[in-house]
């Protein structure tokens, strides 16, 4: 999981301290990893309503059958992302792919 958010964050030139938090999807609830991962980062996990998840669809950039088929959106990571980061968030780029996990990216709407 780390590997994966390290990945993210070099792709888009970003510092572990530009993270406000993680986010998952309702599906991912009882995936430890992820858990793990905002302990060791000391960063809050937000878990996404796929309500949610289903509202910020409309904004992912990747697309996933098993994701769609499974919460209603094409992909988890990115539009928990964008569900977290709030009104007017955008994406910095498609989800990162590190094995079986991804990671996606999103600037809040006053961000810049």
């Amino acid at each position: 999981m780390r590997a994966a958010i390290e990945t993210a964050l070099e792709a888009h030139g970003l510092a572990m301290t530009a993270l406000s938090g993680l986010a998952t999807g309702e599906i991912k609830r009882d995936e430890g990893a992820i858990f793990l991962a905002g302990r060791d980062l000391a960063l809050p996990v937000i878990v996404v309503s796929d309500g949610a998840l289903q509202a910020a669809a409309s904004g992912t950039i990747s697309r996933s059958e098993l994701s769609q088929a499974h919460t209603g959106t094409p992909s988890v990571s990115e539009a928990a992302a964008l569900a977290v980061a709030g009104k007017g968030a955008r994406l910095l780029g498609p989800r990162i792919v590190l094995g079986p996990v991804t990671c996606a990216i999103a600037l809040g709407g006053g961000a810049e």
